[in-house]
């Protein structure tokens, strides 16, 4: 029996890790988030983004692929529970229509925090955001 080779990703160092000295040229600096995202969802509601407090058009990172748009909205995020933690973050959003590799649910927001250790699958959190920025839409109500 042949053995699957294992699938090697296009960004080793991971995407964020890769984007992060671009967006900083730009005048964001993700320096005090961990290299990856925290996805929290609200599904089945769908969440409406509008007014971004950074938007990145056409931003060209890497080579494998044409250029995307980002917008990014500040947050904050709370411990639900046994962990005790309240941290800046952002909603990290790769605009879909220029990212082409990856889907996103639109029940899910993509969140940078600062490494918070202990937060595990299923964790309950508690995000602050600006209501005019971020809403979610009750789809039980359509």
């Amino acid at each position: 029996m042949d053995r699957a080779e294992p699938r090697l990703s296009p960004y080793p160092k991971g995407t964020i890790a890769m984007q992060t000295p671009f967006f900083a040229a730009l005048g964001l600096d993700l320096s005090p988030y961990w290299p990856g995202t925290l996805n929290l969802s609200f599904s089945p509601a769908e969440l409406q983004l509008t007014n971004a407090d950074y938007l990145f058009p056409d931003l060209e990172w890497t080579d494998l692929h044409p250029p995307e748009t980002f917008s990014f909205w500040k947050v904050r995020l709370r411990s639900v529970g046994l962990l005790d933690f309240d941290v800046p973050g952002l909603v990290y959003r790769p605009h879909p229509e220029t990212k082409i590799r990856h889907w996103q649910n639109t029940s899910v927001l993509e969140i940078l925090a600062p490494y918070l250790d202990g937060v595990c699958l299923g964790q309950r959190l508690e995000i602050g955001v600006n209501p005019d920025a971020i809403k979610v839409l009750d789809s039980s109500l359509s």
